[in-house]
């Protein structure tokens, strides 16, 4: 019979009874419940960065060419992720976007998101097909790769419009990448975050009432 796959149960963690699991389980809840009022902090102080004039820049889309203002879609905040520019298709670049939840949740909170790359838009469009992507794609040229730090890997910017200008307000890459995807992470990393009266946020900031806010994404 085939092992492949299984764990030798002397590897395993240690079988205990159930009142030593929920002891055990206490404490890393305790934990657990630090490390979030710690990224809580983390989040507020985001908020607080300084941020950077940006632009202007041009992309190629399904609309053909746009400016980085028109990547907005109207919309207060912008989150690009840098694709990575790769002949072979980037496996990780992949599983960042198919892990992207339905964007009418952040578009609930004045904040869009686009995938941006390298790539000519005449190889990039096909792939986004074959991969069942229905995120807007954007092809960029090497000034905006070179603007963000991404002319040869991957990262995420946060963009801020007041108007017509357009301010560059955070940048994270490598791991920290790995935890992004639902709803949450992503508003985390913006100016405005959640949008919550709960959020430590500079005055004036538009908040309102946490869950309220929620709907179905059809029925926003």
């Amino acid at each position: 019979m085939s092992t492949t796959g299984t764990t030798s149960t002397s590897t395993l963690p240690d079988i205990v009874s159930p009142a030593e699991w929920a002891a055990a389980r206490a404490d890393l809840l305790a934990a657990e419940k630090d490390m979030t009022r710690a990224r809580d902090a983390l989040a507020a102080r985001r908020r607080r960065l300084p941020m950077v004039e940006f632009g202007p820049f041009t992309f190629t889309g399904e609309a053909g060419e746009q400016t980085l203002l028109d990547v907005f879609e109207g919309r207060r905040q912008l989150i690009v992720y840098h694709f990575m520019h790769d002949p072979n298709w980037c496996s990780g670049c992949a599983l960042f976007t198919d892990q992207v939840s339905n964007l009418a949740h952040l578009h609930a909170r004045d904040t869009s998101l686009a995938i941006v790359s390298l790539t000519p838009w005449s190889d990039l469009e096909p792939f986004r097909r074959r991969m069942g992507w229905t995120l807007p794609f954007f092809s960029c040229g090497p000034d905006f790769a070179d603007a963000t730090g991404t002319p040869e890997g991957f990262g995420l910017s946060v963009f801020l419009r007041e108007g017509d200008r357009v301010f560059r307000t955070y940048f994270t890459a490598g791991r920290g990448v790995e935890q992004l995807g639902s709803v949450w992470s992503f508003l985390d990393l913006t100016p405005l975050g959640r949008q919550e009266q709960w959020e430590d946020s500079p005055a004036g900031y538009p908040q309102t009432a946490p869950y309220q806010w929620w709907r179905l994404h059809d029925e926003y």
